[in-house]
């Protein structure tokens, strides 16, 4: 949570207060293994969840034990184009099971590659515990480990599924709080809720979440039930977002290899976007986002030069990628990439890489990736290893689509890599 939330506890009436406050007993001694590392069978899948024989984060990792309870996640970009940072606090073990010290650094690590972007932070409530909260000296170091640089670019904090424990502690800490980082804290009762923010099929929700949350929309009257999203629907007939490389191509009349969003965007930002300072780092408002997305739906032109806002093509660029039903990576190569080290012939291998992915992914990637060496990097400060955070995420992710320090590193390892080499890996 941002350092504004965590502050300098003492020894004093606020704190006693705290310290009676009831948590949920629910499940207090039950530590199951996390869902997502389990296949339906049972067994591990190490396919997409976290591989502890992998070389990017092997057991002897100073984080890896705190990695391989997914506590911290990164879930692609939300409906306003913010990297989203997720943190379940069930995934949290006993209090003697695990290093605070780590989980500190490990939060830190994780932000350290988003703080300079917009970002937004979702917090899972529902199972913290007497047996697995924090202590209040780890709040207070957390408190000082947490300056300006984490706070200035987080746009929202959405607390799901809030107790009377969370609330009376913002009450009781709203002195501190600066009214303007107040105003960032949303209550969210309901998943459903965050549909608002982020598609919540892209995060990986612990399923103690989930059944929560179906017991707490049980309990209410039909009438009091905040709706639910509509199931997924066949594409209508002029549809963009959200649709396959392959039948975009067929859609278009010129059979272009490369979508007509990433060929507007590009276009556009390649003439105006990069003298910008922290182009693709900042978000755009969300109603203008939607309007974009439904002319494209609707096989509306857009012409972005009739826009205000130049950071609008570049959040409508990583969200047409987000959106893919595959990532332009594709998942089959998933794990060579999340297992990629760089060597000698690093060059060589990224090339076999990418030459055996599908025509429209190679050449959407080809054309990406040669526009953004582009990018005026002096001016606008996006360096290739600050591309490869924006992008990394944007152009693979596991099937379950969220990601914890163990795999985004390595994918925007491989997207810097791929930057620095493109000249040598597309001939």
């Amino acid at each position: 949570m941002s350092s504004e939330l965590l502050v300098d506890v003492g020894d004093d009436a606020a704190t006693a207060q705290l310290g009676q406050l009831k948590l949920s007993t629910l499940e207090d001694q039950q530590w199951p293994p996390d869902e997502s590392s389990l296949s339906k069978s049972g067994e591990t899948d190490n396919s997409q969840g976290f591989d502890p024989g992998s070389p990017h984060l092997p057991w002897d990792h100073p984080f890896y034990d705190i990695a391989r309870h997914q506590i911290i996640e990164v879930a692609g970009d939300d409906n306003f184009g913010r990297k989203v940072i997720v943190f379940s606090a069930c995934r949290l073990p006993p209090q003697h099971q695990l290093d605070h010290q780590k989980l500190l650094m490990y939060l830190k690590a994780t932000l350290d590659q988003y703080v300079e972007s917009d970002y937004t932070l979702i917090y899972f409530h529902h199972g913290l515990t007497s047996e697995n909260k924090p202590s209040f000296g780890w709040l207070r170091e957390a408190y000082k480990e947490f300056d300006r640089k984490y706070k200035k670019n987080i746009k929202a904090l959405y607390i799901v599924h809030p107790t009377m424990f969370i609330k009376t502690l913002l009450i009781l800490f709203k002195p501190i709080i600066s009214f303007k980082f107040g105003r960032k804290i949303n209550y969210v009762s309901y998943l459903s809720e965050l549909e608002d923010v982020v598609k919540c099929d892209q995060l990986v929700i612990p399923t103690r979440v989930r059944e929560y949350d179906n017991k707490l929309r049980a309990s209410l009257k039909p009438s009091s039930l905040p709706s639910m999203s509509p199931p997924h629907s066949p594409p209508l007939p002029e549809q963009l977002f959200g649709v396959s490389l392959v039948m975009l191509r067929q859609k278009d009349p010129d059979n272009h290899l490369v979508p007509v969003v990433m060929r507007d965007t590009i276009s556009f930002l390649s003439e105006q976007g990069l003298d910008i300072e922290g182009i693709f780092r900042r978000s755009a408002n969300v109603t203008l986002v939607k309007e974009v997305q439904l002319k494209y739906n609707s096989g509306t032109s857009v012409n972005f030069r009739d826009m205000e806002d130049v950071h609008l093509a570049a959040v409508i660029l990583k969200t047409f990628l987000r959106e893919l039903p595959e990532p332009l990576l594709t998942y089959q190569l998933y794990n060579d990439i999340v297992n990629f080290t760089c060597n000698d012939n690093q060059a060589e291998v990224m090339k076999t890489l990418v030459e055996s992915l599908p025509e429209e992914n190679y050449s959407s990637l080809r054309y990406l990736i040669t526009f953004l060496v582009s990018a005026n990097s002096e001016v606008n400060k996006m360096t290739n290893s600050n591309l490869a955070v924006v992008f990394g995420p944007n152009l693979l992710w596991g099937r379950d689509n969220a990601m914890s320090l163990s795999a985004i590193g390595p994918i925007n390892n491989f997207t810097r890599t791929l930057l620095d080499q493109q000249h040598l890996v597309f001939t």
